[in-house]
């Protein structure tokens, strides 16, 4: 293997990149559009949604209960309505995502220390939020609840005379302190972003020398198959690892995700991921020899299999058996896992080799198939 050789054969392919507007503009902008998208569009924390209440009665402990509902972080009192069908309509019209309808005898039955209910109207089309709500709505009133039974036991003096034992559950949370989807949802945007430049680019490469007709120039050149691989690969290498770092920045420095982990560690686990993706993307422009053809054949391979099967914003062990199996052949899975682990916990390098032992063989296996499929000849 002649370094010369190499190394003209990324000089062409880096003036290919350079004069490709196209190319430039995935390069440039993808990576941090991507990162603004999912940072600021993707939210899975349900703060602040807005609630209609019907208060039938309007006493000062009806009050009081709205205003834990106020107090809340995940509610918001959008509007106080004077009838049931107010709070059907807001629901239909999308207005509102709950409506709480406190009884006329609220106050009666808590000062006469009966139960009381109180309804909750929900918005269900979206079933996972809307269960999250009622989680959110239980955790109000139980709290209410709470402060309601122990006042009515101190008036009648029961509150130390008769204790009882109660068993509570003290959280604490790791990792993500303050449960922000951001911070679980930023990190994986690097497996996103690489996957579109590593194999949406280097799909095209092959191919593009196919259909410009300079394939034949290549060949009749004592340039080996193994160089004119590398070669076309390096430059895109270089690229996908510098936007690497700038995600990682806009991670950090404007999202503020907290990294934990080392910045070595994260340069080894993104360099076998833009391995993997290079010889995927490479070995697609071998089959397809033609850039329409690549380009469609990369989006499918490469970009949805990352973004759905990854475990990127869907949790792995909650989808059907068979498509867990089949994230095990998905390389974008150990690389998410990783970026996650890494940025969140701080696991060091060899506390990774759940990851980084799969990532490996898919280097070896895809390397392997791409350098055998690309052969210096006309067929």
């Amino acid at each position: 293997m002649s370094l010369t050789r190499l190394l003209a054969v990324a000089r062409k392919e880096v003036i290919h990149v350079l004069r490709d507007t196209r190319s430039l503009m995935i390069v440039i902008i993808m990576p941090v559009a991507l990162m603004l998208l999912f940072g600021y569009g993707v939210n899975l924390d349900l703060k602040g949604m807005p609630i209609y209440v019907y208060d039938q009665e309007g006493s000062q402990q009806s009050q009081d209960l709205l205003k834990y509902f106020q107090a809340s972080q995940y509610f918001h009192i959008a509007r106080i309505v004077d009838s049931y069908s107010d709070v059907t309509a807001a629901l239909d019209s999308g207005q509102a995502k709950m409506g709480i309808v406190i009884p006329w005898n609220f106050s009666r039955r808590l000062g006469s220390g009966e139960a009381v209910k109180v309804q909750a109207l929900l918005d269900a089309t979206d079933d996972n939020s809307a269960n999250v709500l009622v989680g959110y709505a239980q955790a109000v009133v139980q709290g209410y609840s709470s402060k309601i039974q122990f006042d009515w036991l101190s008036r009648r003096g029961q509150s130390a005379a008769q204790p009882s034992a109660s068993i509570g559950v003290q959280t604490r949370t790791w990792y993500n302190e303050n449960l922000e989807s951001r911070d679980f949802i930023v990190p994986g945007v690097l497996a996103l972003v690489m996957s579109v430049i590593g194999a949406f680019l280097t799909a095209l490469t092959i191919a593009r020398e196919w259909e410009r007709g300079t394939m034949e120039q290549l060949i009749s050149t004592p340039v080996t198959a193994m160089e004119i691989m590398l070669g076309k690969l390096a430059p895109y290498f270089i690229v996908g690892m510098f936007d690497v770092a700038v995600c990682a920045l806009i991670a950090i420095a404007w999202f503020k995700v907290p990294f934990r982990g080392s910045y070595l560690t994260l340069a080894v686990a993104s360099a076998l991921f833009m391995i993997v993706v290079l010889a995927l993307g490479f070995f697609i422009s071998v089959v397809a020899k033609s850039q329409f053809t690549a380009s469609q054949i990369s989006l499918p391979v490469t970009f949805l299999p990352a973004f759905l099967l990854s475990g990127f914003i869907f949790a792995i062990d909650q989808m059907p058996v068979p498509l867990q199996w089949i994230t095990r052949f998905i390389p974008a899975r150990y690389y998410v896992s990783a970026l996650k682990k890494i940025f969140l916990k701080g696991t060091p390098t060899a506390m990774l080799a759940a990851d980084f032992v799969p990532l490996a063989i898919f280097t070896v296996v895809l390397t392997f198939v791409a350098t055998h499929a690309f052969h210096k000849r006309l067929d």
